[in-house]
């Protein structure tokens, strides 16, 4: 009975999921507070950003 091509092996899946998962370490959550204009609460803003970018951001903040 030959393979099915659907099916591919535990190795194939884990080496894919190691590029993913080292592309996806190179991002990290940047997260700012501000003071709101209307109620002069806290508010605090996310983004995901790519690590060498991360002192760009905050300067222009």
């Amino acid at each position: 009975m030959a393979k099915d091509a659907g099916k591919t092996s535990k190795n194939a899946k884990t080496q894919k999921d190691a590029a993913q998962s080292a592309a996806s370490k190179a991002y990290v959550r940047v997260i700012v507070s501000e003071r709101s204009e209307v109620t002069g609460a806290y508010v605090f803003k996310e983004k995901m950003i790519h690590k060498d970018k991360v002192k760009e951001y905050l300067a222009g903040k």
